[in-house]
């Protein structure tokens, strides 16, 4: 791994003039030259891969074993969303790229695209057969560790010339550093990240020598497309990488080598370098920074403080994964052991080894600050881990690791780093980040590493004696990066939260096809019902339903779906669907996946049928008003259909331990046992006992949203987890009223928990239906990609009222009239109707869209402008300088 004697490379260019290696002749063939140029990142990309392969299917993971790797949000969203995209590909989808007519009764779409599935290998979707979207999720990952490795081998060479086969191996480490195992590998479009930092940094460096401004352009543009959330974390540490640069340069930068000015003149090219790329990119931050405004906030992050500084020392040392969380920053064995041994090669300028020491230190120190989180983080504080910004300090470290490396280090400097290693482990040995793999990685296979590196030169000079070495660190190298790999996943195991998801077995796959087999949109919705596949069944599934969780979830939607009976978790980030017959009405569900088939294979489950609404329904006259009674979900339901149709009694305490009157309620007494661990439920015998009073025969459902506990009713026993804004239980089923006329309904949980007074409705038999029987629906209905179009039975004046939440974005035209933003009516959207109307159309636009391809068209401009410049200049025959001879490249655009 030692490289050769720093001979400049072919094509190299310093201080403004192309250098070839001894011995070097313009006749060398171009291909050769392409194929040396790119062995050194083919064998990156294939040792990383390889390794993470072989890891995999030692664990017996997907696609090499029967462990799904749908773990968290990789099966409740990216596999669900990369369904929606191959359904996109396919022409299949209810809805285009603006809108989804599936998830949350109908949300915009084009921020979650772009957010979710624009990473450029996701396309690779389309190529395979739905029900095996898994594998391609997967190649998502695989490819873009692959590219990251490819990309990293390149720019290692633009800090310093050295041979491709050792650049190749610190590039495996920075493919499979342990963002990418802990964090990165489970999301699909971070994974861009990986490939970005690299493609910026190549970008950068073109800066540097003042070359290639329109394509290095592109490149910024690219890395910002395909995830803007890790490309700003990229951008930001270029940027740092580029000051250190220019500062601290030991004589291979042509920028600073120029005449006075040429630092200042590469930061000026880098600048706008980055904003007109990002410019080429606006769209994807106008669309998301709206969706993002509008939508519903998350719960508040709170950072927990910086861990022990050894703790964090420990996550530079492969194998192991801790329980205290941390960045995750570890890049293999042979970067450990050289990173550690960069503070002592003498020959790397003092200046070079304070600068870079100074930036790994800085950015690992600015990764467990609060403000400065926040400045990776884009001012936002991430919700679950707040070390996203990880994967920048694993590309450093590696950059240093090749600095020391393409210096031939001498073998007591790298015994220094050895001795680093050993005491940073010895310091380390008890913290949870170190475990038994991590002994055999580093101390196992720092063993191989360092004695391949410290073989005699003499050995090295022969043929066999250098394949030897070379064999040796390539299988060090693959070896303990697919023993590291394995580790983690391994140690992940235990994590409860980290259990996979169903996706798409084969109780899915059966659903999917009921579901398709029962789809009569628009005229109504088939909702897939229980969220038990994935927390986004009908983009998983099909169906038109309620289920939709992703960071853009519109607040309007949350809080009108919330505010009719629909639960929510993550308050209100994750919508669930409506359970009770009058919410599912009023959303025009016709059929509804329910709970499991008893005995039935895992994924089965019964499908409930009833009578909905049209999607779009007529009201002749004004709306009606809020009322004058209480504020119930069941009398905004009433108001919504236009119809009473439940009976509301008031709950009154029965048998059990009394409650305590509170306003609008009762609140229970606090029956916490000691034995109950903390945040537990206790299914309990006992509780408070409420009595109501309805018509027998009906139907009885509950509403106390934020309760967590039992609550039982004639006939059914629930179990609800509401938390107070976190979690909201639905509008359930209680029972059939009896024949007397009592409704019993037990509440038995844990604390001092709220109990509505109206927490219980009635539904008689026949009222809902006869309800459903007088609304008036258009004579056709047709929804397209982003849009509908309703034929209208002409009347007197009244308004349109279509189930689904008023969302921005929305424009509406009647009877070919001007566009107008529709109104909502309890949350829906409504358009109002002169008499005589008869044709009502409405059409989406992602709000920013506009604004972003207006700056992107102005991008388009500028890159144009300058590649004409500089074409040209091209073409314009320039005086040589005096003194400076006829063969100098010029340093063009």
């Amino acid at each position: 791994m030692s490289p050769t004697p720093s001979a400049p490379q072919e094509g190299v260019r310093t201080r403004g003039v192309a250098r070839t290696s001894p011995g070097a002749t313009c006749a060398t063939p171009a291909g050769r030259t392409r194929w040396r140029r790119s062995a050194a990142p083919g064998l990156a990309a294939l040792l990383s891969m390889g390794a993470y392969c072989l890891a995999l299917a030692a664990h017996g993971g997907y696609p090499f074993g029967p462990r799904s790797r749908a773990v968290n949000d990789l099966g409740n969203q990216f596999v669900p969303f990369h369904a929606r995209l191959w359904d996109l590909l396919h022409g299949t989808a209810h809805g285009d790229l603006f809108f989804n007519w599936g998830s949350g009764y109908g949300v915009p779409f084009l921020a979650d695209f772009v957010t979710y599935l624009m990473n450029p290998f996701s396309v690779l979707v389309g190529v395979f057969p739905r029900a095996l979207v898994d594998l391609p999720v997967f190649l998502v990952t695989l490819l873009s560790i692959g590219l990251g490795a490819a990309l990293m081998t390149v720019l290692l060479g633009r800090l310093r010339p050295g041979p491709g086969g050792p650049r190749a191996l610190l590039a495996v480490g920075y493919g499979l550093c342990a963002w990418v195992l802990n964090d990165g590998a489970a999301d699909p479009m971070w994974m861009w990240g990986l490939v970005s930092l690299p493609l910026l940094g190549i970008a950068a460096d073109w800066c540097l020598r003042r070359v290639r401004w329109v394509t290095g352009t592109l490149l910024v543009a690219l890395a910002w497309a395909g995830n803007f959330y890790t490309a700003a974390m990229a951008t930001l540490a270029t940027g740092l990488v580029l000051a250190v640069r220019l500062l601290v340069d030991d004589g291979d930068d042509a920028a600073v080598a120029a005449p006075a000015g040429g630092r200042r003149r590469a930061a000026g090219r880098a600048a706008a370098m980055a904003a007109v790329g990002i410019a080429l990119a606006a769209p994807v931050l106008t669309v998301t920074l709206k969706a993002s405004r509008a939508s519903q906030p998350p719960p508040p992050a709170v950072y927990g403080g910086r861990p022990p500084l050894l703790d964090q020392l420990a996550q530079l040392l492969p194998g192991g994964h801790g329980a205290v969380p941390a960045p995750n920053i570890f890049v293999g064995v042979p970067a450990l052991l050289l990173v550690a041994a960069f503070p002592f090669v003498r020959a790397v300028p003092a200046r070079v080894r304070i600068g870079w020491s100074l930036l790994a230190a800085g950015i690992g120190a600015s990764l467990v600050w609060k403000p400065t989180i926040l400045l990776w983080h884009g001012l936002a504080l991430p919700n679950g881990s707040p070390y996203r910004a990880a994967f920048v300090l694993s590309g450093v470290l590696v950059m240093i690791a090749w600095l020391a490396l393409a210096h031939r280090p001498r073998p007591r400097e790298l015994a220094a780093g050895a001795g680093l290693v050993a005491v940073l482990l010895w310091c380390c040995r008890d913290r949870s980040a170190v475990s038994g793999p991590t002994w055999i990685v580093v101390a196992g296979g720092g063993a191989v590493v360092l004695a391949a590196l410290l073989a005699p030169a003499r050995l090295r000079a022969r043929p066999l004696g250098r394949a030897a070495v070379t064999a040796v660190l390539v299988c060090a190298t693959t070896l303990t990066a697919a023993y590291t790999a394995f580790a983690v996943a391994a140690a992940r195991d235990g994590i409860p939260w980290f259990q996979p998801k169903l996706t798409l077995t084969e109780g899915a796959l059966a659903t999917r096809r009921g579901l398709a087999a029962r789809d009569d949109w628009p005229r109504s919705r088939t909702d897939p019902g229980p969220h038990e596949f994935a927390d986004n069944d009908p983009l998983l599934l099909g169906g038109e339903g309620g289920a939709y969780y992703s960071s853009y979830v519109p607040a309007a939607t949350a809080r009108t779906l919330h505010g009719l009976g629909a639960g929510w978790y993550i308050r209100g980030r994750h919508t669930l669907s409506f359970e009770d017959p009058v919410g599912r009405a009023l959303m025009g569900v016709s059929s509804a996946q329910v709970q499991p088939v008893a005995g039935g294979p895992r994924g089965s489950y019964s499908v409930w049928r009833g009578p909905a609404a049209p999607l779009l329904t007529v009201r002749r006259g004004p709306l009606p008003g809020p009322g004058t009674g209480p504020d119930t979900v069941f009398a905004r339901q009433e108001r919504l259909l236009g119809a009473r149709v439940y009976e509301v009694p008031r709950l009154v305490p029965g048998a059990g331990p009394p409650p305590e009157r509170a306003p609008g309620g009762w609140v229970l007494p606090d029956r916490r046992q000691p034995t109950v661990p903390p945040g537990a439920v206790a299914p309990q015998a006992g509780g408070t006992v409420f009595t109501a009073r309805c018509t027998p025969g009906g139907e009885a459902l509950w509403y106390a949203p934020w309760f967590a506990g039992e609550v039982g009713g004639p006939g059914t026993t629930t179990q609800a987890v509401g938390r107070w804004d976190v979690t909201a239980g639905p509008l359930r089923r209680l029972g059939t009223v009896p024949a007397d006329g009592t409704v019993p309904v037990r509440f038995a949980g844990e604390g001092r928990q709220y109990v509505p007074e109206r927490a219980v409705g009635c539904l008689p038999p026949g009222r809902l239906a006869a309800a459903l029987r007088a609304l008036e629906g258009p004579v056709r209905l047709t929804a397209g990609g982003h849009g509908l179009v309703a034929r209208l039975r002409p009347g007197a004046a009244g308004t349109a009222v279509l189930a689904l939440p008023a969302v921005s974005g929305w424009g509406c035209s009647v009877d070919g009239g001007p566009v107008r933003a529709p109104g909502t009516f309890g949350g829906l959207m409504t358009v109002p109707l002169e008499p005589g109307a008869a044709r009502l159309s409405c059409a989406y636009t992602p709000p920013g869209l506009a604004a972003g391809v207006a700056v992107s068209g102005a991008g388009v401009l500028a890159v144009g402008a300058v590649a004409k410049v500089g074409a040209v200049r091209r073409r314009r025959p320039r005086p040589t300088p005096p003194g400076r001879p006829n063969s100098a490249f010029h340093q063009d655009l």
